[in-house]
């Protein structure tokens, strides 16, 4: 009985061993979610990074690494990506493969940790324009802050030397502005009139990277996860698309071809290319956002509504009054909104800079068409080219037999009528049951006088006395 005890208590040992390790080992197995950033940082970035983040957080990721690459980008972009590190409760490290410069620098600067393969830079975030010319220091100004904030916010350190105890930054702030300012000076880091850019090494002396890495394997080594799944973001096709759908720039030119499609399609006859274009280019420009949730029905519909007052103003109400006006802020505002990610009026959750951003954008792209319907409208319109045969050349002349009148008015020449006023020389004549304006041949004619058509010519009956 004894020695079944025994045998009985050992099954149950090896069993309950073998469950805990396999309990420890899942427990071990670390959850790692990799994406890259190798190309310039634009809304396709900003897009990956969304989706990416939205498919660590569903598989509950214990670490998030950041593959980067990359010379930099549009800093409106870069913002909305540190922010999103900087907000993650998952924990986010990069791994800098060879370049992270100016809009990279920042989003770098925003991940938990550094690492940097040799012969890697991290630095040079200057705000430059599409030709690499520096930008005014309002631009400079916004970088700076962005870049200090972002630093200011890994805290401090405790060191103790000795008795005393010292609080230093995990990223020097003034050190990450240096990035940005030429005109900081840091002794020992950088002089005054040179940007600041840091190789693997001095980026590991000055606290802007944690450790060296040839590649992701050995930045996991230096994070002390050795048992791990590894996923990867796969970016679909649509994503691509979508980014090159929202970005800025070709939402300006969308917004460009809508207001010129529909002003040069007013200046020719029928229905033609002119509005085609703006139809194409309302869809592109729409259907990305309303697939993402951000352009909402009534957004749509107000942008609608604004064109059908604007088309109001134009064909019906005479005179640019209050149709008008109200057109076009309605197709300003759904136009905006439709890029916001707003619930109804409430704008809370967006913040002035996006509100600004998107507002710029739209205004950018009306600016942009006025320009181009002034230069087209003498161009295209009236030159020998394909765009002259689109709209209307000839001219309805009086000397061409056109008038604004009605031609039954030719069928009263010859009849006789009555004087309804005094004519001096015009007035107005009964011929018939119908009343006409009408102008003497000579002289005054007397009311209730007498009178004979004489001739129409120009839109103008002409009368003489008949006794």
């Amino acid at each position: 009985m004894i020695r079944k005890l025994l045998l009985f208590s050992l099954v149950a040992f090896v069993i309950s061993s073998l469950c805990a390790q396999d309990v420890s080992d899942s427990l071990l197995t670390k959850q790692v979610y990799t994406f890259k950033i190798f190309r310039e940082i634009g809304s396709t970035s900003w897009i990956h990074t969304q989706e990416a983040f939205a498919e660590a957080e569903a598989m509950n990721a214990d670490v998030i690494l950041l593959h980067m690459n990359t010379y930099g980008g549009q800093v409106v972009f870069a913002d909305s990506i540190r922010t999103k590190i900087l907000n993650s409760d998952i924990p986010v490290h990069v791994f800098i493969d060879n370049n992270a410069a100016s809009a990279g620098a920042l989003i770098s600067v925003a991940c938990d940790s550094i690492y940097m393969r040799p012969g890697a830079n991290i630095g040079a975030a200057t705000v430059v324009n599409q030709s690499g010319e520096k930008m005014p220091d309002k631009y400079q100004s916004y970088m700076r802050s962005t870049i200090r904030s972002t630093a200011e916010a890994h805290g401090k350190d405790t060191v103790v030397v000795g008795k005393d105890t010292t609080y230093v930054w995990r990223r020097d702030p003034h050190v990450a502005e240096a990035m940005v300012d030429e005109s900081i000076y840091i002794a020992g880091v950088v002089d005054t009139g040179k940007i600041l850019t840091f190789t693997t090494l001095e980026a590991i002396e000055h606290g802007f990277c944690e450790g060296q890495a040839d590649n992701l394997r050995e930045v996991l080594e230096h994070l002390e996860i050795y048992e791990y799944e590894m996923h990867s973001f796969e970016p679909s096709v649509y994503d691509g698309i979508k980014g090159f759908l929202t970005s800025p720039v070709l939402q300006g030119i969308l917004i460009l071809v809508i207001m010129g499609g529909i002003y040069f399609e007013l200046q020719s006859p029928g229905i033609g290319f002119p509005l085609l274009a703006a139809l194409i280019a309302a869809v592109l420009y729409f259907s990305p956002l309303y697939i993402d949730g951000l352009a909402a029905n009534w957004e749509i519909i107000l942008f609608i509504v604004g064109l059908v007052l604007i088309g109001l103003e134009v064909f019906v109400i005479p005179g640019f009054g209050v149709a008008g006006v109200s057109g076009i802020i309605l197709v300003v505002f759904g136009l905006t909104v439709s890029m916001l990610d707003n619930d109804w009026f409430d704008f809370a959750p967006v913040g002035m800079n996006k509100m600004f951003e998107a507002l710029g954008v739209v205004l950018s792209g009306f600016f942009g068409a006025f320009l181009a319907i002034i230069y087209l409208s003498k161009k295209l319109l009236t030159s020998s080219t394909f765009g002259a045969k689109i709209a209307l050349q000839t001219e309805e002349t009086v000397e061409l037999g056109y008038i604004g009148v009605e031609a039954s008015m030719q069928d009263v020449v010859g009849e006789y009528g009555v004087a309804a006023t005094t004519l001096r020389p015009s007035g107005k004549v009964i011929v018939g049951n119908e009343t006409y304006d009408a102008v003497a041949e000579t002289g005054f004619i007397v009311k209730d006088t007498k009178v004979k058509v004489s001739r129409f010519s120009h839109g103008q009956l002409y009368v003489i006395k008949t006794d």
